[in-house]
């Protein structure tokens, strides 16, 4: 019995060991199968992320930038803050609303508060003609006080084929700011943290 605490005593303090580097840090969701067919089935492009912050952090902005042909032209679309503990998710989904605009959804949950926004893109008409690309950070990784990309859906019309953004472009967005170039519509999921 006495060797059975030990044993759980270091568990525990490995286990609060290890959650004590995993301060500062934004994760892609891992979906079970059930979860991901029930937002495929309401959805087009759907992000779900976890964050973990210690307690100098106090409130969470997340927006998403739209860029045309790597210029940008909508700076701060969908704008949400919101004050946070120190845990919470992100969620982002989008619908194509056939030949109208794009219908978005943005969520932050943290502390037993949520906040959301939704509505439609109005200039979005015409991207489902084209052929969109996705794609998310790496599993995960830490934070300060500047803004991070966490996702992105890129359109292209072109008949070559196109594909996603690299893993570097997350870890390093002004290096790789010229792949935008590459997409006649990009969307930038990004967030900032603030003390």
């Amino acid at each position: 019995m006495k060797k059975m605490w030990r044993i759980f005593a270091l568990l525990v303090f490995f286990t609060s060991g290890c959650a004590f580097n995993e301060e500062n840090t934004v994760s892609v969701v891992d979906l079970t199968e059930r979860e991901e067919a029930i937002l495929s089935t309401v959805s087009d492009h759907s992000f779900l992320f976890d964050f973990t912050a210690d307690s100098e952090y106090k409130e969470l902005t997340v927006w998403v930038d739209k860029y045309e042909s790597g210029k940008l032209v909508e700076k701060k679309f969908s704008n949400m803050t919101i004050p946070i503990e120190q845990d919470g998710m992100v969620i982002y989904t989008t619908v194509n609303n056939n030949d109208k605009s794009n219908l978005y959804n943005l969520a932050i949950s943290s502390g037993g508060s949520t906040a959301s926004s939704r509505g439609p893109d109005p200039t979005s008409a015409g991207l489902e003609k084209m052929m969109s690309v996705w794609g998310t950070i790496p599993e995960k990784i830490t934070f300060g006080e500047e803004e991070v990309v966490l996702a992105s859906i890129c359109y292209s019309d072109s008949e070559t084929g196109v594909s996603s953004l690299p893993e570097e472009f997350y870890e390093n967005v002004e290096g790789h700011k010229n792949e935008l170039e590459d997409y006649d519509v990009a969307y930038l999921l990004k967030a900032e943290f603030k003390k």
